[in-house]
């Protein structure tokens, strides 16, 4: 299957933010898309006190680790499929290579591997500094297809009057 040729990547990064804008948790975190290319997604996540899970050491929570990995992997196949459709998270693997610390905003980028009838298969990496992983994530995202994704899904990623307000923020 090949991506919606039809819309630029711009349109695709304006698209995926509206969709992480939805969702509260990466609304309220600041979650941002900073590129929407066909072969992979990369966001950052601006860094914030309360991202930590051990103070005393500086560490970054492990949920929010796995937060990051499951958002940029269905982003990326909601960029890998003909037109969008609702994908739940059927399993997610992370594995953790170093810890994440205190005062660096994290860096996740995440590729469409394969994409069958029934399931997309994703890979997405973190990282604080260039070169540095900090964490690899294996995400499997079930496919509900036409008939389970709501009318108009694409119509309200691509909505064209909230573009203003996307570029805005």
């Amino acid at each position: 299957m090949t991506p919606c040729p039809e819309r630029s990547p711009d349109a695709w990064r304006r698209a995926l933010t509206r969709f992480v804008r939805v969702i509260p948790h990466t609304r309220e975190l600041g979650l941002d898309v900073l590129v929407a290319d066909p072969d992979a997604i990369l966001m950052r996540l601006p860094w914030r006190d309360d991202l930590l899970g051990d103070v005393s050491r500086g560490l970054v929570h492990g949920g929010v680790l796995t937060m990051l990995l499951d958002t940029v992997c269905g982003s990326a196949v909601l960029r890998a499929l003909p037109e969008p459709e609702v994908c739940p998270t059927l399993d997610l693997r992370v594995d953790h290579y170093r810890p994440a610390v205190a005062g660096l905003a994290l860096y996740a980028e995440a590729r469409v591997v394969r994409v069958t009838a029934s399931v997309v298969f994703t890979e997405g990496t973190l990282w604080q500094e260039e070169g540095r992983p900090v964490a690899r994530g294996i995400g499997n995202f079930v496919r509900l297809g036409p008939r389970n994704t709501p009318p108009g899904f694409a119509d309200v990623l691509f909505a064209e009057e909230s573009d203003k307000e996307v570029q805005d923020v």
